[in-house]
């Protein structure tokens, strides 16, 4: 009777012990198959959203996140190459520089990264070196690719030098940023009809052109009427062009205003800024 008892009572403790095992299987593969299923959605997720986002950062390369200490190290980093193709070609280094830096995103745009483009300049039917595709104004374009960026800078003044349409920029002052850059408009580099502001604020704000006053050897062009105030404006209305990254606390200390006075002067509704928006500073 005892041994029929203790028979039963391993059969009864073996039994639990493979239903606690089966359940403990199951479970697992559950969790498992769920786990997998939710990998593959945020992966789906996560490929449009960064589709998605490099066709808006591609449309426009000036709306690049960049800061105002990686514009200045940009510009340290060019300004000699920029000094020097402006001794050979004539094309105003401050023209160069800021054109660099708008069209690169200061050296961080997908272009200028991939194939050292910081122009944002096309094949066309003459390049017969290596190239990238890029979405810009239609899908899948065909871009100059470079081994250097220096090779980037050297083209930019060939493709200005060498095309007809730009031939009345050359007959402009040298050290007259401002004509130069509304000739450039004019010409049909750019679409954008704010581009020569654009140009215009990035020299006035960070000095491009004591770069052109050191080739010509002459005294700094005087914007008598800029188009972008800087701190030291006497013009009745000084303006600022918003670059990336640039929030109204960080603009408002650069001019030595308040965040309140440039919302009331603006009319703005909140604190949100554009890339190539225009204030009013004063």
């Amino acid at each position: 009777m005892l041994k029929r008892i203790l028979f039963c009572s391993v059969i009864l403790l073996l039994a639990s012990c493979s239903v606690s095992k089966s359940k403990v299987r199951t479970q697992k593969k559950r969790n498992s198959s769920t786990h997998v299923s939710h990998s593959k959605s945020n992966t789906q997720s996560d490929s449009k959203t960064q589709k998605s986002s490099n066709k808006e950062t591609l449309t426009a390369t000036s709306s690049v996140a960049v800061s105002s200490d990686v514009v200045a190290d940009y510009i340290l980093q060019y300004k000699e190459v920029a000094q020097n193709n402006m001794r050979q070609f004539g094309v105003p280094a401050s023209i160069t520089l800021a054109q660099g830096v708008l069209e690169s995103g200061a050296g961080n745009g997908k272009l200028s990264q991939s194939a050292n483009n910081h122009f944002g300049i096309k094949c066309h039917k003459e390049w017969t070196g290596p190239s990238v595709l890029h979405d810009d104004d239609a899908e899948q374009e065909c871009f100059r690719k470079y081994e250097h960026p220096q090779e980037s800078y050297r083209d930019h003044s060939l493709f200005l030098t060498s095309r007809s349409r730009y031939n009345t920029l050359f007959k402009l002052p040298k050290n007259d940023y401002v004509a130069w850059a509304k000739g450039l408009k004019a010409a049909g580099y750019a679409t954008d009809p704010k581009y020569p502001d654009k140009l215009i604020s990035l020299i006035e704000r960070y000095q491009l052109h004591l770069y052109d006053a050191e080739v010509l050897k002459q005294k700094p062009f005087e914007n008598k009427k800029p188009v972008v105030g800087s701190p030291t404006s006497a013009d009745a209305s000084v303006t600022h062009t918003v670059l990336s990254k640039e929030t109204l606390y960080s603009i408002s200390k650069f001019y030595g205003t308040t965040v309140e006075q440039l919302i009331k002067r603006n009319n703005l509704k909140d604190n949100n800024l554009a890339v190539g928006q225009i204030l009013i500073i004063k």
